[in-house]
């Protein structure tokens, strides 16, 4: 399975939280033939089960919702207002492009409405943005022609960016947060067939992560997992003017094993297993600095008896924003780090 074209057909899926149903379709077409069986709850999550020789579960959680807006207000001069599903930083936005995909299904473009400095004060200028006041600009004159094109309140928003090989080793694209981790998911999966499983492998792709973990909690509980990754897209600060602490993760150094973030603290006995499987496979790694936000891990975590958990991440730069950069054998790597664990699990019960 080739990691570059499945990563680039999940970045390029429309996805936000509530709106997976593209990237479902999508991973429910790849990954069919590498389970025993796949199945779609009633939130939309999409699990497939490969049977192991023991009923002791270890599941690959990623999710598959991006971080986006649902219209949340439309001017009767044509222009549109924004909920944000998801952490947005406000400053990000003005002067980008965002795709609108109507009700049925065609997208609209449209850019983060700015006002030129000819126009604004110095201090106007030097102000930092409020989601609140940002517009977005369809060419619509008013709002009977936006409703006309199948626009309303509550139509979902992402940017709209397609996905960008810039060279050998770098990719750029929207919604890296966690279309990689979906497409780990899937490449570790593909890498597995054909070997014996020690433990029964469920292996999960959720909705509603950036809107508090919701999915991967259902999951959890129809699961009941004793081990757990969470595999994630997750921050890269190594740009000019971050050190020291704030520096989490740097890209173009492995994949990062975290230790704790700001939603859980990962099981020492995973962590330890990573770092072995990393040691004995020669594979670059690097520890995650605790800090940041949170992943699914924290949602799987305390369900039942308690899971024990880890991340694997792929640092990218620029998350929760228009666009991303990714080093691919930072993805590469992290598909294998995460196939020797799947291998290697069964000695942590």
């Amino acid at each position: 399975m080739n990691a570059l074209d499945l990563l680039e057909q999940l970045s390029n899926a429309f996805g936000p939280s509530s709106v997976e149903d593209d990237v479902r379709d999508l991973i429910v077409d790849v990954v069919k033939p590498l389970v025993d069986e796949l199945r779609v709850d009633r939130m939309g999550n999409v699990i497939g089960t490969r049977r192991g020789r023991r009923d002791d579960v270890l599941l690959l959680d990623a999710h598959m919702d991006e971080v986006g807006f649902l219209v949340s207000y439309i001017e009767e001069s044509g222009f549109l207002r924004l909920f944000p599903l998801g952490g947005w930083d406000a400053r990000v936005l003005p002067g980008h492009a965002l795709n609108v995909r109507t009700k049925d299904g065609t997208i609209v473009r449209g850019i983060v409405g700015t006002l030129p400095p000819h126009i604004t004060a110095e201090a106007e200028r030097s102000k930092a943005f409020a989601l609140d006041d940002l517009f977005v600009d369809i060419g619509a004159s008013t709002k009977d022609e936006v409703l006309a094109l199948g626009i309303d309140t509550g139509t979902p928003v992402v940017p709209g960016y397609p996905f960008e090989r810039i060279n050998d080793n770098l990719v750029m694209g929207k919604a890296f947060d966690d279309r990689a981790g979906c497409t780990i998911a899937t490449c570790a999966l593909d890498a597995l067939q054909g070997f014996d499983l020690d433990m029964t492998l469920a292996v999960s792709f959720t909705t509603s992560e950036e809107l508090g973990l919701r999915g991967a909690r259902t999951v959890a509980n129809q699961v009941a997992p004793h081990v757990a990754l969470a595999l994630e897209g997750t921050t890269a600060v190594d740009v000019p003017g971050v050190h020291g602490a704030r520096k989490l993760a740097s890209m173009g150094k492995g994949p990062t094993v975290t230790i704790a973030d700001r939603s859980a603290i990962a099981s020492r006995q995973v962590v330890a297993l990573l770092e072995d499987v990393a040691a004995k496979d020669n594979i670059p790694y690097q520890r995650k600095l605790p800090g940041g936000g949170g992943t699914d891990a924290a949602a799987i975590q305390p369900v039942g008896e308690g899971v024990l958990v880890g991340v694997i991440s792929v640092p990218c730069r620029y998350i929760h924003s228009p666009l991303s950069m990714l080093f691919l054998p930072d993805l590469e790597n992290a598909i294998r780090l995460t196939t020797g664990f799947v291998r290697s699990a069964a000695s942590l019960l």
